[in-house]
């Protein structure tokens, strides 16, 4: 593993089981046994180390919810693809995910959340799209984009969050029980 592997390996481990804050440069180069000169020069400073961090393993998710975000004219498919894709990088990618979760809760002048808000604003952006398209042949979802999005992103973390603290699995069974409570509560409003 080269110098800049092991900076954001261990920058990674650090942020999640501390908090960004609480971490100093000085610990991350201890951890990951370079000096602080090393870690300037790959990364400018502990913000700029944070970014790079995020836009590597954002990279990767917002591959997986490009494909899985697709248009192809059926919601419920859609909306299982997007929630196997979450599933899927949570579960390679545990630490991260617990982190970047506790990023988009941070107070919202801390400079993790700063840091952090673009990649959050991109995946509602994504999925808002996927429900934009879905409205075109479903008229009652029409202008809801942004509290549908909202809403799916929000349950799909929440299972998420509790798979990462051991209480659920994330398999297919989750999946389609994810898909069918959302489904369920945007159109059991229009059958009353």
């Amino acid at each position: 593993m080269n110098n800049q592997a092991k900076i954001l390996s261990s920058a990674l481990e650090l942020f999640a089981l501390h908090g960004y804050d609480a971490v100093g440069v000085q610990s991350i180069v201890a951890a990951a046994k370079v000096t602080k000169p090393t870690l300037y020069h790959y990364f400018g400073s502990k913000k700029g180390l944070l970014l790079a961090l995020l836009e590597n393993k954002f990279g990767e998710l917002f591959q997986l919810l490009e494909e899985a975000t697709a248009k192809n004219g059926n919601l419920q498919e859609s909306l299982s693809r997007v929630v196997s894709a979450y599933f899927h990088f949570a579960k390679k990618n545990p630490v991260f995910y617990r982190l970047q979760l506790s990023m988009w809760f941070a107070p919202v002048h801390s400079e993790a959340f700063k840091v952090a808000l673009g990649f959050s604003l991109r995946q509602q952006e994504l999925l808002e799209k996927l429900f934009i398209d879905a409205a075109e042949q479903n008229q009652s979802m029409k202008e809801q984009h942004q509290t549908y999005a909202a809403t799916f992103l929000g349950m799909t973390n929440t299972y998420i969050g509790i798979s990462l603290n051991g209480y659920v699995e994330l398999n297919q069974s989750l999946i389609d029980r994810t898909v069918h409570q959302f489904l369920y509560g945007i159109f059991a409003k229009d059958h009353r």
